[in-house]
C-alpha cells in the first residue's frame, strides 16, 4: 500500500479455513448487529405505512456495493477490507488518508448507535423520565465491553456464533408469531410517506445494512475465495433484505404508526405487545440488549483494528501501532471514548443520520476503487458504476431531507468529515511519516481467534 503501491501486489494468504457458511454467517452476522432494534422507529417516522418499501430501498443500494467489494476482496484479500481497496486503487494520500480516518470515524458513529439502542431498551424496563438511566446503561455498557475487549476478548468471541443464533432465531419468531396481527390497510399504499420521506427514511436507516463488508475483512483465510465470497456477500445481504422487510411488516401491520414513533427508541419491544403480550416485550428488549451489546463489542474490536491499521500505513501517529496485551488498546480506548461522548450528546436521529451518510460516502469511494481497477479485478465497471449512483442517489436524498427537517444534522455531519480530513491534515503536515510505511502480513482471525 501507499503511493508507489502495484495492482499485482496482495496480502500473503493465511491458511484457508473459512467456507461458505462460516463466511454468509459473518456477513449477517455483521448487519443483524443491532441495526433493526436501534432503527425501526426512525424508520417509521420517516415512512409510515411504506416503512417495508423504505428497507427494500436500502437494501438495494447495499446489494450494489455488494459486487464491488466481492471483486476487490477475491483481487486484494487482506484484513485491511476496506483501507487496503482504497489505497490500492488511489494510492496513500491526504485523501485517501482522510476517506480512511472517516470510515474509522462512521464506526465510531455505528457504536454510538448501538450504545444508545442497548440504553433505551435497558432503561425501558425502569421509570426514567429524565432519561438518566438511559445514559447510565449507555455509557456501562460501552465501558463494560472495552474493559472485556481488553482482558477478556476469547471468552466474548467464542459466544458471538451462539449471540448470532439467538438473536436471528427471536427476529424470525417475531415474524412467523405477528403474522395473524397483520392489518392489511396499515401496509396499504395510502398511509405510505410521500416519495421524498419515505427513500430519505430508507436512507436514513441505511447503516442497518452496514456489517457486509466484514466478509472482505475476513478474505484471506476464506477457502475458495473466486467463489465462495460473491455468494456470501450476495446471499447474506439478500437474507438480510427478506428479513429486515418483513420485520417491518410485520411491526407496522400489528401496530398503528404514532404508537410505534411514540417509543422509537426501543419500537421492536412496542410492535411485539399486540400478539405476544407483555412477555413478548419481555423477550424482545432483552433480544435487543444482547444484540445491541455483542455489537458493541465486535464494531469495538474492529474500529481499534482500523486505528491499528491506519498507523501500520503511516496515515494516524505511531502510537496507535503500540499493542498492549497482543491487542491495539490505545486505537480501543480512543474510540471508547469517543463513542461515550457521541451516544450521550446526540440523539438517535441524528446518530442514524450522520453514519449512514458517513458509510454511503465510503460506498461510493469503494465503488469508484472497482470502476478504477476494474481490469484488475476483472469486474464489470458498469455494475460498480451503478453502485456509484445510487449510493451517490442516496445520499443526496439524505441530505435533502435533512436540510428541510433538522439543518443541524447537516452540521454535526459537516463536522465530523472536516474532523477526518483535518486529523489527516495535520498529521502529515507535522509527521515525517508519509504512508505506505509497512505491508500488512497477518490474514484477519474469526472472533474465535481473538
Amino acid at each position: 500500500m501507499g503511493a508507489d503501491v502495484t495492482a499485482g501486489r496482495t496480502e500473503p494468504r493465511g491458511e484457508a479455513t473459512i467456507g461458505f457458511w462460516a463466511t454468509f454467517a459473518i456477513g449477517v452476522g455483521g448487519m443483524v448487529g443491532g441495526g433493526i432494534f436501534a432503527v425501526l422507529g426512525l424508520a417509521v417516522s420517516y415512512a409510515k405505512g411504506g416503512t417495508p418499501i423504505a428497507f427494500g430501498l436500502a437494501g438495494c443500494v447495499a446489494l450494489a456495493t455488494a459486487y464491488s467489494y466481492a471483486r476487490l476482496s477475491v483481487r486484494f484479500p487482506s484484513q485491511g477490507g476496506t483501507v487496503e481497496f482504497i489505497n490500492q486503487a488511489f494510492g496513500s494520500g491526504w485523501l485517501t488518508g482522510g476517506v480512511n480516518v472517516l470510515l474509522w470515524l462512521s464506526y465510531a458513529v455505528m457504536l454510538a448507535l448501538y450504545a444508545h439502542a442497548f440504553g433505551s431498551y435497558a432503561a425501558s424496563f425502569l421509570a426514567d423520565p429524565f432519561g438518566l438511566w438511559r445514559h447510565a446503561f449507555t455509557s456501562g455498557v460501552v465501558i463494560l465491553l472495552t474493559g472485556l475487549n481488553l482482558f477478556g476478548a476469547r471468552i466474548v468471541g467464542r459466544a458471538e456464533e451462539w449471540i448470532v443464533g439467538i438473536k436471528l432465531s427471536i427476529l424470525i419468531f417475531f415474524v412467523v408469531a405477528g403474522v395473524a396481527s397483520i392489518h392489511p390497510e396499515r401496509l396499504a399504499a395510502g398511509s405510505w410517506a410521500a416519495p421524498l420521506p419515505l427513500v430519505a427514511g430508507g436512507m436514513l436507516i441505511f447503516l442497518a445494512y452496514e456489517g457486509f463488508e466484514l466478509i472482505a475483512n475476513a478474505a484471506a483465510d476464506v477457502r475458495r475465495p473466486e467463489r465462495t465470497i460473491p455468494r456470501a456477500l450476495f446471499s447474506s445481504v439478500l437474507f438480510v433484505i427478506a428479513l429486515y422487510v418483513s420485520v417491518a411488516i410485520v411491526a407496522v401491520g400489528a401496530l398503528p404508526v404514532a404508537q410505534i414513533v411514540e417509543a422509537k427508541d426501543y419500537a421492536l419491544a412496542v410492535a411485539a405487545r399486540p400478539f405476544l403480550g407483555a412477555l413478548g416485550f419481555s423477550l424482545i428488549a432483552v433480544a435487543a440488549m444482547l444484540s445491541t451489546g455483542s455489537a458493541v463489542n465486535a464494531t469495538l474490536y474492529g474500529a481499534s483494528r482500523i486505528t491499528y491499521i491506519l498507523a501500520k500505513e503511516g496515515e494516524l501517529p505511531v502510537e496507535l501501532e503500540r499493542k498492549i496485551w497482543n491487542r491495539p488498546a490505545e486505537g480501543l480506548l480512543l474510540t471508547s471514548a469517543l463513542t461515550l461522548v457521541l451516544a450521550n450528546t446526540l440523539d438517535i436521529s441524528r446518530i442514524s443520520m450522520i453514519g449512514s451518510a458517513g458509510f454511503l460516502f465510503i460506498f461510493i469511494i469503494v465503488n469508484l476503487a472497482n470502476v478504477r481497477l476494474h481490469r484488475d479485478t476483472h469486474a464489470r465497471s458498469w455494475i460498480s458504476q451503478i453502485g456509484v449512483t445510487l449510493s451517490l442517489a442516496a445520499l443526496i436524498v439524505l441530505v435533502e431531507q435533512s436540510v428541510r427537517t433538522n439543518p443541524w444534522n447537516l452540521a454535526v455531519l459537516g463536522g465530523l468529515v472536516g474532523l477526518a480530513f483535518a486529523i489527516e491534515a495535520l498529521y502529515r503536515r507535522f509527521s515525517a511519516r508519509r504512508g505506505g510505511r509497512e505491508v500488512l502480513t497477518t490474514s484477519a482471525r474469526s472472533p474465535k481467534e481473538r
